[in-house]
């Protein structure tokens, strides 16, 4: 039978790990202007939808470039990272990496 996963839908700030199985992470987040994730090296290939708002993003240190609403940028595995909120409104991004990162031992 089916699965049922809930997340927020307010504008409050949040990273919510939503499906996190062997097969796929789908992860809902929410930023507010200025704020976003850390500098990190993706672990998988990863799938950013952009639901709301502007998202800023510099991949393998080079120029930023910004994305709007409706977009969904594909990022390799192993790519240094740097992704936050380009805009003076609430951002909204849904993150599937597919296939789901080995465990972590």
């Amino acid at each position: 039978m089916e699965q049922v996963y809930r997340f927020s839908t307010g504008n409050e700030r949040a990273v919510e790990k939503v499906i996190q199985d062997e097969n796929i992470h789908y992860i809902h987040m929410v930023f507010g202007a200025g704020e976003g994730l850390p500098v990190h090296t993706t672990n998988a290939v990863v799938y950013m939808t952009v639901v709301r708002g502007t998202l800023r993003l510099r991949l393998g240190g080079g120029e930023a470039r910004e994305y709007p609403n409706g977009t969904v940028v594909r990022i390799p595995k192993g790519m240094l990272m740097d992704a936050s909120n380009a805009g003076g409104t609430t951002m909204e991004l849904i993150v599937v990496k597919a296939p789901a990162p080995a465990a972590q031992a």
